[in-house]
């Protein structure tokens, strides 16, 4: 048993010495070959930098020659300097602070600018009329003739009509214009259809596909309006009709008084079209001369006031309104 141990332990050790020689040399090798790739890389940047300066030092030359072909009495600056900057003087002064990054404005400039942007908006909201106040403006300033000439000619004339006939009467015959020029369309545009042999589809698709139901918002919108109005005007009659103040009870007084002669004189619906030629007249006039009116109007509420302060002045138990 111990020759045999004896015999196989000298074969191992020579094993283990041969695999330690291949590991040196493979490792010579490998070292071998990387000087040998940097010398080469060194030669080749050296040949590189030397054919730089070959080429700077030509130009330079060409430039001298140029320089010598040129008069005496013509000066030129330099167009390239290849000698070396001097060096710059170590400045005193303190580094001035970087700005800020671009990336930190990214950041934080959105989160301050919108809400800037929704503000402008709610500002803007609240002082822009509403589109409903400008297009009433527009219509009794007169802006669009065509627009303004129809509203006004059909109003008056409904009111007119409403002067002659009963409202009833006047219904039924507005109804039947309508009818009667939708339905002539209607058939026209049918006939039309068959003899070019087109599918143009009913004529008044477009108004039939239109939404026109009344969003309940705007009926609460107005609703509350009309509410607000009706409420401010019960409270003014009360206060009116209960005496609250004597002086605003005489003044209603007064004007019924008055009233009662222009309703001896005049029918609603005559006043309600005198009302509305000068609501489509008065604007346009006023407009033309403001100056004057403004004036004129002056002058007679300086004379209302100082009537009305001698009246109050004589009854007893009335005192005027501080302002």
């Amino acid at each position: 048993m111990d020759d045999q141990i004896s015999s196989t332990t000298p074969s191992y050790g020579l094993h283990h010495e041969e695999g330690e020689h291949r590991a040196d040399k493979h490792v010579n090798s490998l070292l071998d070959e990387v000087t040998d790739f940097s010398l080469r890389e060194a030669t080749a940047d050296v040949s590189e930098v030397e054919d730089i300066l070959d080429l700077a030092g030509g130009a330079k030359d060409a430039l001298e020659r140029h320089r010598s072909t040129l008069p005496r009495n013509v000066t030129e600056e330099p167009l390239l300097d290849f000698s070396d900057p001097e060096p710059e003087p170590p400045s005193t002064s303190k580094p001035e602070p970087e700005a800020a990054k671009p990336a930190l404005i990214g950041a934080f400039g959105d989160a301050t600018t919108k809400p800037a942007k929704s503000e402008e908006k709610e500002e803007k909201t609240t002082v822009t009329p509403s589109k409903s106040s400008c297009s009433l403006v527009d219509l009794l300033y007169w802006r669009d003739l065509q627009r303004t000439g129809v509203v006004f000619g059909a109003s008056l004339f409904l009111l007119l009509s409403l002067s002659v006939c009963s409202i009833i009467s006047v219904l039924s015959y507005v109804a039947l214009a309508l009818l009667s020029v939708t339905i002539s369309f209607r058939i026209y545009k049918g006939i039309l259809q068959a003899v070019q042999k087109s599918e143009d589809g009913h004529p008044f698709k477009m108004y039939l596909d239109k939404d026109i139901a009344i969003p309940t918002e705007t009926v609460h919108k107005y609703s509350d309006t009309v509410l607000v109005h009706i409420n401010t005007v019960v409270k003014e009659l009360r206060r009116l009709f209960l005496v609250e103040d004597l002086v605003d009870s005489l003044k209603f007084a007064v004007l019924m008084w008055i009233l009662t002669y222009v309703g001896a004189l005049f029918n609603g619906l005559t006043l309600l079209i005198l009302g509305l030629i000068g609501a489509f007249s008065w604007p346009v006039v006023y407009e033309k001369h403001q100056a004057q009116i403004d004036h004129y109007y002056g002058l007679v509420n300086k004379q209302i006031k100082d009537v009305v302060g001698k009246v109050q002045a004589k009854i007893p138990g009335a005192k005027p309104k501080t302002e």
